[in-house]
């Protein structure tokens, strides 16, 4: 028996200023326990609504919940990961690509793109931004002037980039382990298993920002969010805000590696912080047979998720 809560219906709301403008999409909840998004989402719209906010031009469209199914089960995933491999699909097997072929088509429409997210340990918040701009096959990009611009606006001190060719580095080291243990095709053996809503979006023509607005749990995580988009409609000259002024420095660090628990029994040596430092030689965990994981490097550990399951995203190096 399918024992999944009822799926309310996919949900976004448009609205529409008078005078020509860019076209922005803010969306929330692709990861079903990350809600800050959702609750600044849910402010916006009530300010809209109040008339305490006004659209003055372009076109914005909100979506609260991408995520229906992994948002009612509090989780991260339905049936699988929204922000991988993320494309339209003839043939639906799993909810989300039910909600790829919702999402895709909404995105296209679109110039922009303000992904809020929030993350599993602890830590400040930051922005993921794309490319430099290039003709390369991996991520062909011309917007990232665009990008840089707003994401010095958000409210945040750090940014980083690097993560589809971080990614797809890592989805090949995944196929070659995969292939040596005789272990069938997967899907995140697939070349483009790194796309989310931000590639997907830069691969349609337009920019996009992913905002981790801090630890899941964080109070202060939703004011971050709703800040970031008032902030974006009034770069953006969507309202009559004036353009905040731009952070005068960014941290930028760039991903290199990702590395993938094997087991679900691998497990970290202390728990870390996103953007804690490494020393090279740094004893970062222990494999479920013993092997020590060191740091290859200096650096910083990002994303490390202490919670992840077998063949799942463990950490990232920059």
């Amino acid at each position: 028996a399918d024992l999944r809560p009822p799926m309310p219906p996919l949900k976004s709301v448009t609205l529409q200023g008078l005078r020509p403008g860019p076209r922005l999409i803010v969306t929330a909840a692709v990861h079903g326990n990350e809600v800050c998004g959702t609750r600044a989402v849910e402010r916006l719209l009530a300010e809209f609504d109040a008339g305490e906010l006004v659209l003055r031009a372009g076109t914005l469209t909100l979506v609260p919940v991408a995520n229906p199914l992994a948002y009612a089960l509090r989780q991260r995933a339905g049936d699988r990961n929204l922000n991988r491999a993320l494309a339209p699909t003839s043939e639906p097997c799993e909810f989300e690509d039910l909600v790829a072929n919702w999402l895709c088509p909404l995105l296209a429409a679109h110039d922009v793109l303000l992904d809020l997210h929030s993350f599993q340990a602890s830590g400040r918040p930051f922005v993921m931004v794309g490319p430099l701009d290039n003709c390369a096959t991996l991520e062909p990009f011309a917007h990232a002037a665009r990008e840089e611009a707003l994401a010095r606006r958000l409210g945040v001190g750090r940014a980083v980039d690097g993560w589809l060719s971080t990614y797809a580095a890592g989805v090949a080291r995944r196929q070659d382990e995969a292939r040596a243990l005789g272990l069938p095709e997967a899907l995140d053996q697939h070349p483009r298993y790194g796309v989310g809503t931000t590639e997907y979006m830069r691969s349609q023509g337009g920019w996009a920002l992913t905002l981790e607005c801090g630890q899941h749990d964080d109070p202060g995580a939703p004011l971050v969010a709703w800040r970031a988009i008032r902030n974006t409609l009034a770069h953006l000259g969507l309202t009559d805000e004036p353009d905040p002024a731009p952070a005068p420095a960014l941290e930028s660090l760039s991903l290199y590696e990702v590395i993938d628990k094997r087991h679900a029994d691998d497990a970290f040596v202390r728990p870390w912080q996103s953007f804690d430092v490494l020393r090279r030689g740094d004893l970062i965990g222990t494999r479920a047979d013993g092997q020590a994981v060191h740091a290859p490097g200096d650096g910083w550990i990002v994303f490390p998720n202490a919670r992840a399951q077998a063949r799942q995203e463990w950490f990232y190096l920059a």
